[in-house]
């Protein structure tokens, strides 16, 4: 699978990025979770997971004023496929947000996706989707030790927080406090 480089991703992050403000916070947040998926990871394809954690949120750009913030992983989805970036790839956008989504989800809740699953399928998909749990590009952006995020996810029901506690299980849980003093951001 032919996968772009950091500095390509960089580039697509500097070109789509509406400003300088909204790269230097969606860049930062992809390294992050790059630098927790590469903690994490065991046997899943490194290369496909680094690229996959650098670009699962390039669809923040995107967004139209107004435009609901869950439909950016669909929008990067899109976005990548424009370029004919490899779908594997691409499918890393659509399908990390929250501990996935089911069609299920799309139609109970009326939310503004096509109706489909957007559950991490593959390892990759997976492994990139459970490193987004533990930061968040909120003003200031902080990182989610597994309780706060687990917390979060409370009001989605049941079935998330079991999703949730499988994928703590299955990878561990990343060191955050290193991370947190190389960004400068607090752990929550």
């Amino acid at each position: 699978m032919d996968l772009p480089g950091d500095d390509e991703i960089r580039t697509l992050h500097e070109r789509f990025a509406p400003d300088a403000e909204a790269f230097t916070l969606v860049w930062t947040h992809c390294r992050i979770i790059c630098d927790i998926a590469e903690q994490l990871i065991t046997d899943e394809d490194r290369d496909l997971v680094r690229a996959g954690a650098l670009l699962h949120d390039i669809g923040v750009y995107r967004l139209a004023p107004g435009e609901a913030y869950l439909r950016h992983g669909l929008l990067g989805h899109e976005l990548l496929r424009s370029l004919d970036l490899p779908e594997p790839l691409a499918r890393i956008c659509s399908h990390h947000t929250g501990v996935g989504i089911t069609r299920e989800d799309v139609l109970d809740q009326q939310l503004p996706l096509p109706p489909a699953d957007y559950l991490a399928d593959t390892p990759e998909e997976t492994l990139v989707m459970y490193a987004d749990k533990f930061h968040s590009k909120t003003s200031p952006p902080r990182f989610n030790t597994v309780p706060s995020y687990a917390a979060s996810l409370a009001r989605f029901g049941p079935g998330n927080t079991a999703r949730f506690e499988a994928l703590v299980t299955r990878y561990g849980v990343p060191d955050l406090h290193a991370l947190a003093e190389r960004y400068g951001h607090e752990v929550r």
